[in-house]
């Protein structure tokens, strides 16, 4: 039997990883702060300790060494530093945010990453930006430390215990009765994610696969790609609410940044070619159908209004500037003016959708 040590398995990609490991019939024992449990793995084996210090995780470890380590939380260079010639392989988990102009897309010429970004696309620089430049140097000391360590760079994550539900921003707009939504540039702007059954499932099946994903990096996220537009209309069907989706310029689409989760609407999309051709990945929840059960678990595990969720969104709900904001755009777009075109702009000859021109009887294909 395999002795594994997870690192984390409170939070939201953990008991699902914990699931899949004892349905492996690994022996597993998690690691955490023990600062709050979750029934899922409370039947467990569990150490308490600190995971941010090379100093905690040696006390609360003491001589015992693991097979597999995975480590989904707490400071990865001291885990990194402290596993040394106690486990025989580790697995762990960083952020997308790694790469050169994750965060400030003008870095760019033009402005917004590649679409895809693959794994091997430009990382930060420290003249670029710090944070993301510390993601990477750690990835660089994990692999310094284990240079058959396998990394997973998650997305923004979803689904039960995320600390910073997007979903929650529409979820509580239509628990509150809202009439509209407002969206940054219509809400076209796509921006990949993880549903945590699905990034559990990568982390598995590099477990499984030790020949194929050792030394590896691979970026994750779900097979589909949802616009914001599609995940609001996606959890208004679901909620089964009435109300507009009111899409405007990003610049003056105030209340909608903490969904588009950037100062610009660019598109944030991760190549995971990697990861479906080598380990095999497929989604184990179809985007469309986690985006559901997401806005579900919200409805049925709502935050505290003004708790640590809201204040991670960044999202104040006020609703009396909404409104003031919309009036004000409605009045804006009442009355375009006449341009005056002899001829409209058309989509071009080979376009042959809704709003086409009428076309002369005998056109021949």
């Amino acid at each position: 039997m395999t002795k594994v040590l997870l690192i984390g398995g409170t939070g939201p990609t953990g008991p699902a990883i914990a699931r899949g490991l004892e349905e492996r019939g690994h022996d597993v024992t998690v690691l955490h702060s023990g600062n709050h449990e979750v029934p899922e793995v409370a039947h467990l084996r569990h150490l308490h300790g600190d995971v941010f210090s090379d100093e905690g995780l040696r006390e609360v470890l003491g001589d015992e060494t693991f097979d597999v380590t995975l480590a989904t939380y707490g400071r990865l260079r001291s885990i990194a530093e402290v596993m040394k010639g106690r486990t025989g392989r580790i697995l762990s988990v960083g952020g997308v945010p790694v790469y050169k102009g994750f965060f400030d897309p003008a870095i760019h010429r033009p402005p917004g990453l590649p679409v895809p970004t693959r794994e091997d696309a430009p990382l930060a620089t420290e003249d670029d930006d710090g944070k993301s430049y510390r993601i990477g140097r750690t990835e660089q000391l994990l692999f310094d430390a284990h240079p058959t360590a396998t990394h997973f760079r998650y997305p923004y994550v979803y689904g039960p215990r995320q600390l910073a539900p997007r979903e929650w921003c529409i979820v509580r707009r239509i628990l509150d009765g809202r009439p509209f939504l407002v969206l940054p540039d219509d809400g076209l702007s796509l921006i990949t994610f993880g549903y945590v059954d699905n990034l559990a499932h990568a982390l598995l099946l590099a477990v499984d696969q030790p020949e194929a994903s050792m030394g590896e990096i691979f970026n994750c996220g779900d097979d589909e790609r949802l616009t914001i537009r599609q995940v609001a209309e996606i959890i208004t069907d679901e909620l089964q609410h009435d109300w507009e989706l009111v899409g405007m310029p990003a610049d003056l689409a105030v209340p909608a940044r903490p969904l588009q989760m950037g100062y610009r609407s660019l598109h944030r999309v991760m190549d995971t070619s990697k990861l479906r051709d080598r380990l095999g990945y497929r989604d184990v929840v179809p985007a469309r159908e986690a985006v559901r059960l997401a806005a579900r678990w919200l409805v049925e595990n709502p935050p505290e209004p003004g708790g640590y969720e809201e204040s991670a969104l960044q999202d104040p709900f006020d609703y009396a500037a909404e409104d003031r904001l919309v009036e004000w755009w409605r009045s804006a777009i009442s009355d375009p003016p006449d341009l005056g075109y002899v001829e409209a702009p058309g989509y071009g000859k080979s376009y042959a959708g809704p709003g086409t021109r009428n076309v002369r009887a005998d056109t021949r294909i």
